[in-house]
């Protein structure tokens, strides 16, 4: 069994990521899920949270993901998010913006929209408590 998997990162602004990990832990709109080399293929759509990557060297990488899917297969994981910066790159200003956003969205919304867009808005604003960041509430 391999010990390592190609892992992708890529945001419509820029590549993130693209190297050798043991493990991909990914906020899942579906729940978080973990992949790993020799994984059984799926494809899921992300909630907005903190993507965690274990490296070959055993370091660990944060990156905020809001939006976005997750293709894993057996030899890697390529994650395409609407948005993504290393965790240490997000401001609390980025993150309300990303919320304010997620409101707007959520106050113009069909009533079979408004839970989906809700919920979107709570994760955001949780996504700023794990980084230490102070949002206004949704």
């Amino acid at each position: 069994m391999a010990d390592t998997m190609q892992f992708d990162l890529v945001s419509p602004e820029r590549r993130l990521a693209s190297l050798a990990v043991r493990e991909v832990q990914i906020p899942g709109a579906e729940g978080d899920l973990t992949a790993m080399p020799q994984h059984s293929p799926m494809i899921t759509t992300l909630r907005p949270g903190l993507l965690t990557v274990k490296a070959e060297d055993g370091s660990e990488q944060k990156y905020a993901v809001i939006g976005g899917f997750a293709e894993i297969t057996a030899e890697g994981t390529t994650v395409l998010a609407e948005h993504a910066v290393p965790a240490e790159e997000m401001t609390a200003e980025a993150l309300e913006e990303f919320l304010t956003d997620a409101a707007a969205a959520r106050d113009n919304a069909t009533p079979e929209d408004l839970d989906a867009l809700a919920k979107t808005a709570a994760d955001i604003a949780a996504l700023g408590n794990e980084l230490g960041l102070s949002v206004r509430s949704a």
